[in-house]
């Protein structure tokens, strides 16, 4: 069982206990525990304690009363009787505890776990130098009480806003649907995160006989001769389609535009045959970025060859993330080769092509076997030769590349 199946366990358990606890004596609460323990089976003691907040001593002893077929007791002790909570009997328990978790916004900068993995065992021993009595299981128990649980990382802080990073937007959003209404063709690019082929681990699971993993290597360093893939993704928005080259070269800028040209001439052409004009979105930065000369210039190519305005619109730095392609072919791709080693050049096509939504998705991929140069250099010259029309509203982000003949 994984960690998410079993935070979902405890879940539904918590939510059983807390809709009968009102109704519950003492003896039959420890009773009604057991029994859900025992329908859990392994771990189940545990599983219910952690959801509960009662001991797996307590529910040990309710498993041995069933076991033996022991009657209620017909005097029950009144709720509230007993041992007070520990956090009752100690009243500065809890801001100690909280104090620990968190001491840089608790007013506590030199808190002695500042530096250190705050485990329940580590916060625990923390407490007892504190001249506090408590066990490690107390402070689970304590720390839901406080409303945290384990949590990974998230990725979710874009670094400083652009003043007019709304408003491009806006004006992406506009583009867009003018570009549709028109019937003219729109497409998000961006180059997926590189891979190793071979067989190397992939996170994520598959089905296997049990016990029978795939075995992998035990790094993730390629040897001399072993490829490496920079998949690039065209999106198009209107037809939900996407268009992946995998290329064994650099990721240039010349690789960028040639992935484009190659999904115009293998899907778009046919799919916009009275196409006048094309809008590309990218990302501010990388092969396809709004710095980057080269790839202004080979656009002015692929817009000579095609006879179509290309017009771009850049997302601002730091935004890359919502860019459709991200999460509307990226994110499946990697779904659906989540723990199959990319052994070879085919399985990374075939995984690409083969992968859809319940929405509909389409996507093919193609090999690119071609060589692209790194540092090419772009002169004064060669742009001013270039038919670049800047938009008013931040041009250096929002242009077009017209046909020169």
């Amino acid at each position: 069982m994984d960690r998410q199946e079993r935070e979902d366990l405890i879940s539904a358990v918590r939510h059983r206990f807390a809709l009968l606890d009102p109704f519950l004596t003492e003896q039959t609460r420890r009773i009604w525990a057991a029994a859900e323990a025992s329908a859990l089976g392994l771990k189940g003691t545990t599983l219910v304690a952690e959801a509960s907040g009662l001991s797996r001593t307590t529910i040990i002893k309710a498993l041995h009363e069933i076991d033996e077929g022991s009657l209620l007791a017909d005097r029950q002790r009144q709720r509230g009787g007993g041992r007070k909570p520990l956090s009752e009997v100690d009243p500065t328990l809890l801001e100690d505890l909280d104090r620990l978790i968190d001491p840089c916004t608790r007013g506590d900068p030199e808190s002695p776990l500042r530096w250190t993995c705050k485990s329940t065992y580590r916060l625990a021993a923390a407490l007892q130098q504190q001249g506090h009595v408590i066990s490690q299981r107390t402070v689970y128990r304590l720390l839901n009480l406080l409303g945290y649980s384990l949590q990974s990382n998230r990725k979710a802080e874009e670094g400083t806003d652009h003043p007019d990073r709304d408003a491009q937007f806006q004006f992406i959003n506009g583009q867009v649907q003018r570009f549709h209404r028109q019937g003219q063709p729109v497409i998000s690019v961006d180059t997926k995160k590189k891979e190793n082929v071979g067989n190397f681990s992939q996170k994520g699971q598959e089905w296997e006989q049990q016990g029978q993993p795939r075995r992998t290597r035990t790094h993730d360093f390629r040897a001399a001769g072993e490829a490496k893939v920079n998949p690039y993704g065209v999106y198009d928005l209107l037809q939900n389609e996407g268009w992946v080259n995998v290329g064994i070269s650099h990721d240039t800028a010349q690789f960028a535009v040639a992935s484009i040209g190659g999904w115009w001439r293998k899907m778009g052409r046919e799919r916009y045959p009275r196409a006048r004009e094309l809008l590309i979105t990218a990302d501010g930065g990388g092969s396809n970025g709004y710095r980057t000369r080269l790839w202004k210039v080979e656009l002015q190519k692929l817009a000579d060859d095609l006879k179509l305005i290309i017009a771009v619109c850049h997302f601002p730095p730091g935004t890359s993330k919502w860019n459709k392609i991200e999460h509307r072919l990226f994110s499946f791709i990697s779904k659906n080769w989540r723990g199959r080693p990319l052994d070879s050049l085919a399985t990374v096509v075939n995984l690409i092509s083969q992968t859809t939504t319940k929405g509909g998705l389409y996507v093919e991929a193609s090999l690119d076997y071609a060589r692209y140069e790194k540092g090419i250099k772009v002169t004064e010259d060669e742009l001013a030769k270039l038919h670049l029309k800047k938009n008013k509203f931040h041009g250096e982000w929002n242009y077009q590349l017209i046909p020169r003949n």
